[in-house]
């Protein structure tokens, strides 16, 4: 016998009350006669019949089901095992305490004809490159799904996780002897591998780092006795120093969720973050289902062209944080000292790193915000060949006598100059630059002013050694002082340690003596309140290069 659909009963029930008569529009739509007859009188269908039986009603399955679409749509299509987690997370949300049958998912899929089984196929993670033209053009279809689309850029997020290795500085190319044909570099601290999760969002703001060190616990004597500057921060220890579910969740609920909570509930969020394992958890997509999360995945190995902290953010920060990392040559290195230079280190190289300029050129090269497929396309990265330098034309390049021309006019530019009363030594010198390359003064005259110009230019380098110097004997008397092993007991609300638990520590071993006495206090419990911060302007952080 043929098989009919619930939508040919309605054909056939339409059909009937335009005048139809039964038997015809049973035949026409091939619905037996007795069942059109049985719903024309009021009987509901079979499955709305049996409906009060099922173990979860059919409104949680329609939602269960546009679930599903949506996780396909996005790149992640649930498995049977996932989909059966999911369910019974829901039905445990509602309060009902009820386990699912063997046979429940083939049945919630016969149900809801929408959804199919299909072969997933894997990307092979061997593969160099994942950023294709054609990978990037069908992911960025689904930033034009409507439950993405319409996701307003300050509530638009990105996560990644970056691993420093503490004592690792600049490597390539140094400067020696030219006699030796091998030269060693002293670097500062350990090996010792910690990774930090940071967060950013399209409209330039980012949240504070949660620092994972290698370990089996936190120690009080990693940390510097002044703690103001890491307001916000939170730590953890692994014993590899990746992060794992466990952290990857309570980022997720204690971090990402309450710091992004939109003033309007019913507002979306969007968090832009790669495939690994500790982002995929039944958990870790449960609380982002519960909090209005959308999760979007990059493709494998595309991070370097589709993630705004990859393109823009991070490299800068490796870079500032080794060249702080420089400076600790002038330290005596234990582990301890390393863990607290560390530390400082990255400090400072987030000021350098995290400003509205980087953080917008991230969203903007990736195309993410505003959405712009053609940004990633362009990027350099996917070229198949190395651009040609055009030719050279050589009616471009001067003549002998237009350069005599211009050497001769020289004396005539200098009477245009503007000459100001120099304010600092760099401004003497540019004025001297100035006067000896744009005038053919006498030789005494010229010989007299490149005089002054080596003396404020050994007077500037005197003092900038000192400077060096004496931040080298403060750092080494800072690191000399004994500080006592202790370990930082964390909150049992939450399990990350903040601050406040690590001043805790520092008192147990009496490193601070009176808490009450330090003004660090009363920031503490506002600390959530100043933790989501603007990306600074790029001028901010040059005090710190000369620091």
């Amino acid at each position: 016998m043929a098989r009919y659909t619930e939508e040919d009963v309605d054909s056939a029930i339409a059909a009937v009350r335009a005048g139809r008569s039964i038997r015809k529009a049973a035949l026409e739509w091939g619905v037996p006669r007795a069942t059109l007859q049985e719903r024309i009188s009021g009987r509901s269908a079979g499955k709305e019949g049996f409906s009060h039986l099922q173990k979860v009603d059919p409104v949680t399955e329609e939602r269960l089901a546009q679930w599903v679409l949506l996780q396909s749509d996005l790149g992640l299509p649930p498995t049977h095992a996932e989909l059966r987690e999911f369910a019974s997370r829901v039905l445990k949300a509602q309060g009902l305490d009820v386990s699912l049958g063997k046979h429940w998912v083939s049945r919630f899929l016969t149900r809801n004809p929408s959804i199919q089984v299909h072969r997933s196929r894997s990307i092979d993670s061997r593969r160099l490159n994942g950023a294709t033209t054609d990978i990037i053009r069908r992911w960025f279809q689904r930033l034009a799904i409507p439950a993405v689309k319409t996701i307003k850029p300050k509530n638009r997020h990105n996560t990644d996780e970056i691993g420093i290795m503490e004592g690792m500085g600049k490597n390539g190319l140094v400067l020696g002897r030219a006699q030796k044909a091998v030269i060693q570099r002293k670097t500062p601290g350990g090996r010792t591998w910690s990774s930090i999760i940071e967060c950013i969002s399209a409209v330039g703001t980012f949240l504070p780092p949660l620092v994972i060190f290698k370990g089996s616990s936190l120690q009080q004597q990693w940390y510097p006795l002044d703690l103001k500057p890491f307001i916000g921060w939170k730590w953890d220890y692994q014993k590899k120093g990746w992060t794992d579910d466990s952290i990857g969740l309570e980022w997720v609920q204690k971090v990402f969720i309450p710091l992004t909570r939109p003033d309007d509930p019913s507002e979306a969020r969007l968090l832009i973050l790669d495939g690994h394992g500790s982002h995929i958890t039944v958990d870790f997509m449960w609380e982002c289902y519960q909090n209005n999360i959308q999760l979007l995945y990059l493709p494998p190995h595309a991070s370097h062209v589709l993630q705004p902290l990859d393109v823009a953010v991070f490299s800068p920060l490796k870079t500032a944080y080794r060249k702080y990392l420089g400076y600790a040559t002038y330290l005596h290195d234990s582990s301890v000292a390393g863990k607290r230079n560390f530390l400082e280190c990255y400090r400072r190289a987030r000021l350098d790193a995290f400003t509205l300029s980087n953080i917008l050129s991230g969203w903007r090269a990736t195309g993410l915000w505003p959405v712009s497929v053609r940004h990633p396309l362009l990027s350099p990265l996917l070229l198949k060949k190395p651009l040609q330098k055009a030719p050279m034309n050589l009616k471009d390049v001067p003549t002998n006598s237009q350069v005599n021309n211009l050497l001769e006019s020289t004396d005539l530019e200098a009477e245009k100059v503007v000459w100001s009363t120099p304010r600092h030594s760099q401004d003497l010198r540019r004025q001297l630059d100035i006067y000896t390359t744009t005038t053919k003064g006498s030789t005494t005259q010229r010989l007299l002013f490149s005089k002054v110009k080596k003396a404020f230019v050994e007077k500037d380098t005197q003092l900038a050694f000192e400077r060096r110097e004496n931040e080298a004997w403060k750092a080494k008397f800072e690191a000399a002082i004994p500080r006592k092993r202790k370990k930082v007991e964390l909150s049992p609300q939450s399990k990350f340690a903040s601050i406040e638990d690590i001043r805790r520590g520092q008192i147990a071993a009496g490193d601070v003596v009176d808490a009450s006495s330090d003004s660090i206090g009363s920031d503490l419990t506002s600390e959530a309140e100043d933790c989501i911060v603007v990306g600074a302007d790029d001028s901010e952080s040059d005090d710190e290069d000369g620091a």
